[in-house]
């Protein structure tokens, strides 16, 4: 069953009735479910755990860096825009932890352009804010379009937690000038839109 939103992006992805008519006959025709997983990363490799109650003075479990698994590849969004690669392909080699999300009816050509379409707009590298728009933000929303569901809240909650203290606040300005972009991914929509 569809959501508002997928019928939503899949009139808007459609140029013509007849590309609709098809893209919608075939989704409903093939009841075929594609697997949906989150990778987390921690991104600090453990030290967020012991040196954020010294700095922060509140406990993090870590700094995270999530990506969706879904069609065989994993997908995230960084400082070059939405990339791809094998799962746990990147430098940051296999995932810390593998959330299962579900299952979506989604073929992956819809969903490819549905990424390319967030690539154009949304999610283009220029877009990157580590603290309000990242990587976490992509795999939340991208989460949503494929299953209907969120990603932790753990993680989503993790920049107003860092801001919310002083020493968060004094390095906001160094911060907001880092463009997270794992190596190893291919840009899945190149053009630089600056």
């Amino acid at each position: 069953m569809r959501s508002s939103k997928q019928s939503a992006v899949l009139l808007k992805l459609a140029t013509d009735k007849t590309r609709y008519i098809q893209l919608l006959h075939r989704m409903d025709k093939t009841p075929t479910r594609y697997n949906v997983q989150l990778y987390i990363y921690d991104l600090s490799r453990g030290m967020a755990r012991s040196l954020s109650p010294i700095m922060l003075g509140k406990q993090l479990d870590g700094i995270w860096h999530t990506a969706i698994v879904a069609y065989g590849d994993e997908f995230f969004f960084g400082g070059e825009g939405i990339s791809s690669c094998s799962p746990g392909g990147t430098m940051l080699g296999p995932p810390d932890t593998v959330v299962e999300l579900g299952e979506t009816e989604v073929s992956e050509e819809i969903f490819m352009d549905y990424l390319s379409s967030l690539g154009e707009s949304t999610y283009r590298g220029d877009k990157y804010r580590l603290f309000e728009h990242n990587c976490n933000t992509f795999t939340n929303e991208v989460s949503q379009f494929l299953t209907g569901r969120t990603i932790p809240s753990y993680i989503t909650d993790l920049p107003s937690e860092v801001l919310s203290t002083p020493f968060g606040q004094m390095l906001r300005p160094i911060l907001d000038s880092i463009h997270i972009a794992p190596p190893g991914g291919n840009v899945i929509n190149e053009r630089r839109n600056v």
